[in-house]
């Protein structure tokens, strides 16, 4: 068992009292053997990750899967990317019980404060795949390079959530006509230690007619530490950053939201196109409201070798933010040719879409494989770089994998 493996076992086991779920049995477990699912739920710092995991930063803490970790329709916790933009909370010491989400504002007709039990009593339960996509994933594939953490293509995933709709607890509390905005609130502190780390929000009418979620659970199980544990705000097909992890609260704006990260040129793109490398004014910047289309090739992984004559089979998932994708193309001659592919419907809105299709390559030697999306609206994958910007947002050329035929 090497240090890492052991370290996880050893944590599971001493923060068992404080597990978030009960570990059914644990009392018949072999003392050589590492127990595996309780320790996602529990991971607290960048020394819990398994080594599939690449780490941008520790402080705060940015990590994320190898790309063939995502093949699963529902991501595990254990493969999601993590995003944190300040300090942690304690979360052991977390009293789920006394836990409280606030909805204020200005344009709130009634405050009021829920516990986790009032949402789950109060309100009726829904469970929904929704995709969760960092504004900056693949930022790394820019030209020139973007500043900002260096996501590879796997600051993203779908996994099944559960819990109360937005909109029903916002409309419990009653939104006055002059509402325009939300802000979102989190134990996420600053690493100063003074005020909140991250606080966006939605347009007032995605809050109240997205699928979105204040949720307890992920994948049918409480929210692990590091995905926001104990209550996660969840938009699907919006930046990831508006998902608030351990969240607070939201209150209802009646304007923009001005909180920590909504100013410029935090998640924004320039209103107009600019050369690579361009320097671009603050006040010339607009709010990223939505994700864009996009796919990933998760199986095989790069670098696979295979016979000649033996049939290849290549998967993975397409999103497109608040739309659907209606084509998934491949190509492995740099987009000479495109061939389609089996493309599945979503589960439910926001959630990705899985494809699959399978090619013989025609003769020995080295390949790339591009996959290219379109969606609903005939907006489709650009096969070389998209749009720069200076803050290295939303790139969404074809995802591409190297294969040897052999």
């Amino acid at each position: 068992m090497n240090r890492r493996n052991f370290l996880q076992g050893f944590l599971a086991t001493s923060a068992m009292a404080a597990a978030p779920v009960s570990w059914v049995y644990a009392a018949n477990r072999p003392g050589n053997v590492p127990p595996l699912d309780i320790s996602t739920l529990q991971w607290k710092s960048a020394g819990d990750l398994p080594d599939h995991y690449t780490l941008l930063n520790t402080n705060p803490l940015n990590a994320m899967p190898s790309i063939e970790k995502l093949n699963p329709d529902i991501t595990p916790a254990g493969t999601s990317f993590i995003r944190w933009n300040g300090n942690m909370p304690d979360f052991a010491s977390i009293d789920v019980d006394k836990w409280q989400f606030k909805v204020d504002g200005e344009s709130v007709i009634t405050a009021k404060s829920y516990t986790i039990d009032d949402l789950k009593t109060k309100f009726q339960n829904h469970s929904l795949h929704l995709t969760l996509e960092c504004g900056g994933n693949s930022r790394r594939n820019f030209y020139p390079k973007a500043k900002g953490n260096q996501w590879n293509d796997g600051a993203v995933y779908c996994s099944k959530w559960t819990g109360v709709l937005v909109s029903d607890v916002l409309n419990d509390c009653g939104v006055k006509d002059d509402a325009v905005y939300t802000g979102h609130h989190s134990f996420d502190k600053h690493l100063s230690g003074k005020g909140e780390a991250i606080s966006r929000g939605v347009p007032i009418d995605a809050a109240l007619n997205d699928n979105a979620l204040i949720a307890w659970a992920m994948n049918d199980q409480p929210i692990p530490y590091l995905q926001g544990y104990p209550l996660r705000i969840v938009f699907g097909g919006r930046p990831a950053s508006i998902s608030s992890k351990c969240a607070t609260g939201i209150s209802i704006r009646n304007k923009v939201h001005d909180g920590h990260k909504m100013e410029s040129p935090s998640y924004r793109v320039p209103t107009y196109p600019v050369a690579p490398g361009e320097m671009v004014d603050p006040k010339d910047f607009e709010i990223i409201e939505h994700m864009i289309v996009k796919s990933l090739i998760t199986s095989p992984a790069s670098g696979t070798e295979v016979k000649l004559g033996e049939p290849l089979t290549i998967n993975g998932h397409a999103w497109a933010g608040l739309r659907d994708v209606v084509k998934l193309d491949i190509s492995y001659d740099y987009g000479v040719r495109w061939h389609s592919t089996t493309l599945k419907k979503p589960v439910n809105p926001r959630a990705w879409q899985q494809w699959e299709t399978t090619l013989t390559l025609p003769e020995k030697g080295y390949y790339e494989i591009w996959a290219k999306a379109t969606d609903s609206e005939g907006d489709s994958q650009p096969v070389v770089q998209p749009q720069w910007n200076p803050k290295g947002y939303m790139f969404n050329g074809c995802h591409r994998i190297a294969v040897r035929v052999v």
